[in-house]
């Protein structure tokens, strides 16, 4: 991927381009997490992937901005169209812009299906696994 705090740019249409960065945090007495910033003329957002119980992020055992529900749903923060379909989930629940922090959690089941739905199937007979 590069240097991963070099910010990027998501254009979404005509009008609106993101520049978005995405890191890993902890301390401050909070769990580790993984922070997606996005930037839109001067108004910074923050989405926030939380540790907790069912809910992982990068520790060392899962690659960097990685978000997993410990059921087999994983998505990576760095990969645009992962940054693409959180943002237009949280523009079409009317979240973005706004200068706030937003709990990726309540994000992450839509951009699983949003995922999933862009994946074309299988081909009958087709050995499982990428």
């Amino acid at each position: 991927m590069g240097n991963d705090r070099t910010p990027r740019r998501l254009v979404v249409d005509e009008q609106t381009t993101y520049v978005w960065t995405v890191r890993h945090k902890h301390g401050d007495g909070d769990v580790c997490r993984e922070v997606l910033s996005l930037h839109l003329d001067g108004v910074r957002t923050l989405i926030v992937f939380r540790a907790g119980e069912g809910r992982y992020v990068a520790d060392g055992l899962q690659h960097s901005g990685s978000a997993a529900d410990g059921r087999g749903n994983l998505i990576n923060l760095r990969e645009p169209h992962i940054v693409r379909a959180l943002v237009d989930e949280a523009r079409e629940r009317e979240l973005l812009p706004g200068p706030r922090e937003l709990d990726g959690w309540t994000l992450f089941p839509a951009v699983i299906s949003r995922a999933a739905a862009a994946t074309p199937a299988a081909p009958p007979g087709s050995l499982p696994g990428p």
